[in-house]
């Protein structure tokens, strides 16, 4: 068997928003996948090593590294490499672009809580942060809430209207407590160590998507929004205990294992429970997602 080398543009072309969601659910409805972290540190840049395994999806390999000192060159914060194993033999089966599965996986993984979490008839989405998952976050939500309409907040209010700048009526919002009060669906995508989300600014029935953190020392809501919520995440065996959101008040005694209500091989307990109900959902990503979202892009690639 040849091994397929995809690109990005090449590859995305194939793809779409909603089918990647209904991939990534039927992956969790296969074996429990072995996963495989290790973390490398120096001061602030990250190199993270990713392996998984799933019964009947076969493997993933995936180095990522991440140097926040980038962004000040114009470079991109995050590269590396994903290879593709086949299942059956262990071959190599594909090697995929790397920015290709990090943005549809990122994506993908938030917007799979939203259409299940979010009020159907949210209208109005504000994402603080304006990078490159930014982008990404436009895009994937805007294909499960068509008539929403976006707001963007970032520390850097030029950056934030560089981005909007880019589309078609995207609002650039200054002062972030009376942006979140009045969003029904908040999309956190900051390098933060520091809180930047504070529960006394949500509004009953808001669905709060939290991503940017993935070290013990980052988080982007404060305690108070995380009492206020009812809590998701897409695998506890890789956020609880390695990312500051949750490890951080877990290990203070402000949140208890029983609060965070399920993952997604759980997915039937993925339920709003009213129209006030908080949902909050931690995007840890894995290799687990990763490995599903490339054999996604391979299945498609595949099929063009």
């Amino acid at each position: 068997m040849s091994i397929e080398i995809i690109p990005f543009s090449e590859g995305e072309a194939q793809l779409d928003w909603l089918e990647l969601t209904e991939a990534i659910a039927r992956g969790h409805n296969l074996p429990k996948a072995e996963i495989s972290d290790g973390f490398l540190y120096r001061r602030s840049d990250t190199l993270l090593n990713r392996a998984a395994w799933i019964d009947g999806l076969g493997l993933a390999v995936k180095s990522a590294t991440i140097f926040p000192g980038n962004a000040e060159r114009g470079a991109p914060t995050v590269n590396g490499g994903v290879s593709l194993y086949s299942d059956a033999d262990g071959t190599l089966e594909a090697v995929v672009d790397f920015h290709l599965v990090t943005k549809w996986k990122t994506a993908g993984d938030s917007l799979l809580a939203a259409q299940l979490l979010a009020r159907a008839d949210s209208a109005v989405i504000l994402i603080v942060g304006a990078g490159t998952v930014a982008h990404s976050l436009i895009e994937a939500y805007g294909a499960a809430f068509p008539t929403a309409r976006f707001v963007l907040w970032n520390r850097t209010a030029e950056k934030a209207r560089a981005l909007a700048g880019q589309y078609d009526g995207i609002e650039v919002a200054e002062d972030l407590p009376k942006a979140v009060a009045a969003a029904d669906i908040v999309a956190c995508a900051t390098m933060s160590t520091e809180p930047v989300l504070r529960g006394e600014w949500l509004s009953p029935g808001t669905h709060v998507d939290l991503i940017g953190a993935y070290r013990p020392d980052m988080r982007e809501a404060d305690d108070a929004a995380l009492r206020r919520a009812r809590i998701f995440v897409d695998n506890i065996d890789t956020t609880a205990g390695h990312i500051g959101e949750l490890k951080d008040p877990l290990a203070r005694g402000v949140l208890q294992r029983s609060d965070i209500v399920a993952d997604y091989y759980d997915l039937d307990r993925f339920v709003r429970r009213s129209e006030e109900e908080i949902t909050l959902f931690k995007n840890g990503g894995g290799a687990h997602l990763d490995l599903m979202v490339s054999r996604y892009i391979l299945d498609r690639w595949r099929a063009r």
